[in-house]
């Protein structure tokens, strides 16, 4: 491990699924989900699904840049949800599930909005790209029992149903940027 670990924060719909993604990658050292962007102070999760905070359910990703950069931390958020979609994932609608990278240095920023433009003019999805690029405030730790969400609860309808699907593109697409699993 290196001695400077970066910290980014990335909004791809429900928190669960980004945790679950960015936990299966090497150089990955912790995911806390939350939530960030908005105006209220402490939110609860029963605030945030309302939709009157402004925040966006987030995962926060600690990473070691000398074993994953942060352009391959973005090639597997532009891969593993829909960044086409405002405020929806699927079935999950609302403010609070928009496609958002909250960046956390001047570097982060510049790579982010790059890397926004290089995955539009590829053609990755056949619709604009809405993902928002913003600076990230504060960020406010979800309830323990949102925590490791589908490691704890793999057998749970929305885990099997959603989150496998993105785990199982991730393993067979990504699989060298994976933590060793076996």
């Amino acid at each position: 491990m290196s001695e400077t670990l970066e910290t980014t924060t990335l909004g791809g719909g429900c928190f669960w699924c980004v945790e679950a993604v960015y936990q299966e990658l090497r150089g990955v050292y912790s995911v806390v989900s939350g939530y960030a962007g908005g105006i209220v102070d402490t939110p609860t999760y029963r605030q945030v699904c309302d939709g009157n905070t402004g925040h966006a359910e987030v995962a926060q990703i600690t990473f070691d840049p000398m074993v994953i950069t942060f352009d391959d931390i973005l090639y597997v958020f532009w891969r593993t949800h829909d960044p086409t979609t405002l405020n929806r994932q699927g079935y999950d609608v609302g403010t609070q599930y928009r496609s958002v990278i909250m960046y956390h240095s001047e570097e982060q920023r510049i790579i982010a909005e790059r890397s926004k433009r290089e995955t539009d003019a590829a053609k990755l999805w056949s619709n604009p790209i809405v993902t928002e690029i913003v600076p990230c405030s504060v960020f406010y730790r979800a309830e323990d029992y949102h925590q490791n969400y589908y490691r704890d609860n793999p057998y749970q309808r929305y885990c099997m149903a959603i989150i496998d699907p993105k785990i199982r593109k991730l393993r067979k697409e990504f699989h060298s940027k994976l933590k060793d699993l076996g």
